[in-house]
């Protein structure tokens, strides 16, 4: 009786430790676990001018605690009135945060538009703005209407969450790529450097470049594109898989 008893005991255990293995994270827990000693060490990086460092900080971080995590099925309220909620989308998501009075780069927002035609059947592209309404609806003229402009702001209510969760941890402009189940698949921190006086055309091309290498990683990690061969600079002609 005693081992019949004891079996059951260790097949409890383990059942319960497989069921709580099998939970997924979510990305406000796995921030609020491992940013604190992210910051830590990525600020004695910044202190000694280690750049590279801090960069690597951040891409073990996203990597090692942040990739997988689950977002919260956050509900955004659109420059055009009417709300996005993100598990409604029902496909792979590119959210990308800004704020208005934080100039975007020359020939960001076109690039931008560019990537939201050639995969508007791959996935959706959020631009989420951390400023009140008005402001928001000022940026988000130039974008096509293939993207939904967004916006979230500390003094509205049902919106802290979201700004601490996002605005406050990475800062902006950061990129989440999240699949159809909202989970992080690669989250990217910054930019393009556009060198000054740089032509707008060439703006244009270095920003598009840059997202949609991003993009293509961005599928690729999911196995809905195949790369059909590669570059010299690693990039290349891509096939939708079968």
């Amino acid at each position: 009786m005693r081992l019949i008893t004891t079996t059951l005991m260790l097949l409890l255990a383990l059942t319960s430790g497989f069921s709580q293995n099998d939970e997924t994270v979510t990305f406000a827990s796995a921030i609020q676990a491992n940013l604190k000693k992210y910051n830590s060490q990525s600020d004695l990086a910044f202190a000694r001018g280690d750049v590279e460092q801090a960069n690597t900080l951040f891409d073990s971080l996203v990597q090692n605690h942040l990739v997988g995590a689950r977002f919260e099925d956050y509900t955004l309220k659109s420059v055009k009135g009417r709300k996005v909620r993100l598990g409604k989308i029902k496909k792979p998501i590119f959210l990308i945060t800004y704020s208005s009075w934080c100039v975007m780069n020359k020939g960001e927002i076109q690039a931008l538009n560019k990537l939201a035609h050639k995969y508007e059947e791959e996935f959706q592209i959020v631009v989420l703005f951390w400023d009140i309404k008005m402001d928001a609806r000022k940026a988000a003229g130039p974008f096509t209407g293939k993207i939904k402009v967004c916006y979230a702001h500390e003094s509205y209510r049902n919106d802290e969450n979201i700004v601490a969760t996002l605005k406050h941890t990475l800062g902006f402009p950061t990129s989440y790529y999240l699949n159809k189940d909202l989970e992080v698949v690669d989250i990217k921190r910054g930019g393009v450097v556009i060198p000054p006086k740089t032509p707008t055309m060439k703006a244009f091309e270095l920003n598009y470049e840059v997202f949609d290498e991003r993009a293509i990683g961005f599928l690729e990690k999911q196995g809905r594109i195949k790369p059909l061969y590669q570059s010299h600079n690693g990039r290349g002609r891509l096939a939708q898989n079968e």
